[in-house]
C-alpha cells in the first residue's frame, strides 16, 4: 500500500499590474508554435480537414529538409531563405583550461530573414 500526497498544491501569488503589463511582451516572445498548432491554424485559414492539413504540412517539412541535405538553397517568401554554410578549420580554447583545441571544418544551416519580415518585426 502506498501513501498518498494530502498536502495541497501551493499557490501562486497574484501579479501587480506592473509586472503584468511587463509580461505580454516577453511570454510573445518566448512562445512556441508547434507543428500541431500550424496545422490547426492551416486547416482553420484553408478550409481543409485536419489531416488534410496535417499532410500538407509533413510534406511541406520533410520537401525543404530533403533540398536543404542537398546543399540547396529554400527561400520562402515574406519569410526568409534557409541556406547550408560550410565552416573553415580553425583554432579554439577550450573554457576552464585555457587549452587550444582544433575544430574541424564543418556546415551549419543558416537563416537570413525577409526583408519584408524584417520592416514588420
Amino acid at each position: 500500500m502506498t501513501k498518498k500526497n494530502t498536502k495541497a498544491p501551493a499557490k501562486k501569488p497574484a501579479a501587480t499590474k506592473s509586472a503584468a503589463s511587463a509580461a505580454p511582451k516577453k511570454a510573445a516572445a518566448a512562445e512556441k508554435i508547434g507543428k500541431t498548432q500550424m496545422v490547426d491554424m492551416i486547416a482553420d485559414r484553408a478550409g481543409l480537414t485536419k489531416k488534410q492539413s496535417e499532410e500538407v504540412v509533413s510534406v511541406m517539412l520533410e520537401s525543404i529538409v530533403e533540398a536543404v541535405r542537398s546543399g540547396k538553397s529554400v527561400g520562402l517568401p515574406g519569410l526568409g531563405t534557409l541556406s547550408v554554410r560550410e565552416t573553415a578549420a580553425r583554432t579554439g580554447v577550450r573554457p576552464g583550461t585555457s587549452e587550444k583545441i582544433q575544430i574541424a571544418a564543418g556546415k551549419k544551416l543558416a537563416f537570413k530573414a525577409a526583408t519584408t519580415l524584417k520592416g514588420t518585426l
